[in-house]
């Protein structure tokens, strides 16, 4: 495995933000920590990057542990933090040969620029200083210099927040393609964001992965898989909703309209147009829906 993590936990005096986390990575996949703020993500991707030391526990990146080997691990890790901290001041092809300088790429200097030039989209943008560049630019310079030593492992924090939809669409494409040969790590509370570049979720919560399964199939974790999205006429008691048997929670989606979580053995929608009937209702519509990602996420989370 490119990446391995075992029973890392990570405390700020008593407050404990990572607790016994233990998973592995390998090239090739595209992996999300899924959470919300404060549930350990950053923290997380900090310490693979060298950045923190855990309290606990071992992390190894292609067979070097990151708190004995730093520098090994450095060369083989690619991090782009939530804040991309950039020189403002330096041109973009001159920032790019600057970090290209860092990582004593020599003779290969010049290529390896243009080809993250070309990669990242940045070729019109070059005669521009980084502070004259829209959030989206900076995003692709900053991947362009999280990329530049050809990295194994590549850490992204929160890599499409604030992006328009336009500049979503590239990043999220340079995002798939590298994730084909290496191994990623994004974090993101951006459900739309898994689903669109990720074939492996882990859902973590004050500190503790929930759950770890590819993208496909972890709908298929909600023990809610029955979901009811039913309207009526005029607003229904939520309580007596929630005492059919079977239901697990009741969500008011809108205007009289409520989404019934059910356990997944049960078919409950006769027993919603019973409750219709008992209750004075007029039951104006039902649609069976298959468990979002989000609903797990809240679930998981909550």
């Amino acid at each position: 495995m490119t990446l391995k993590v075992s029973n890392v936990s990570k405390l700020y005096g008593l407050q404990k933000a990572l607790d016994d986390i233990s998973f592995e990575a390998a090239s090739g996949e595209v992996v999300a920590l899924l959470g919300p703020n404060g549930a350990g993500k950053s923290t997380m991707m900090r310490i693979i990057a060298c950045y923190l030391t855990q309290t606990s526990g071992q992390v190894t990146v292609c067979g070097f542990d990151v708190a004995k080997e730093p520098v090994e691990v450095k060369k083989r890790v690619g991090y782009l933090p939530e804040n991309n901290p950039l020189y403002l001041d330096m041109y973009v092809r001159e920032y790019l040969f600057f970090i290209a300088g860092l990582y004593r790429l020599g003779s290969n200097t010049r290529k390896k620029v243009e080809q993250m030039i070309e990669l990242t989209g940045l070729a019109d943008e070059t005669g521009k200083t980084i502070g004259k560049l829209s959030k989206g630019y900076r995003q692709r310079v900053g991947l362009a210099q999280a990329l530049m030593h050809d990295p194994e492992v590549l850490i992204l924090d929160e890599p499409t927040s604030g992006l328009d939809p336009n500049q979503l669409t590239e990043i999220r494409r340079i995002i798939r393609e590298t994730g084909k040969e290496k191994t990623v790590i994004l974090s993101t509370h951006i459900m739309q964001e898994v689903e669109a570049m990720c074939n492996r979720v882990m859902i973590i919560s004050k500190g503790r992965i929930m759950a770890d399964a590819p993208t496909r199939d972890i709908r298929l974790m909600n023990r809610a898989s029955r979901i009811i999205l039913a309207g009526f006429d005029k607003p229904a008691d939520i309580q007596a909703l929630k005492s059919i048997g079977g239901v697990l929670d009741v969500v008011p989606e809108g205007k009289e309209v409520y989404r019934i979580f059910a356990q997944s053995e049960r078919d409950i929608r006769r027993d919603v147009f019973e409750f219709a009937v008992s209750h004075g209702l007029v039951l104006l519509s039902m649609e069976q829906q298959e468990g979002s990602l989000e609903d797990i996420f809240r679930e998981m989370t909550i």
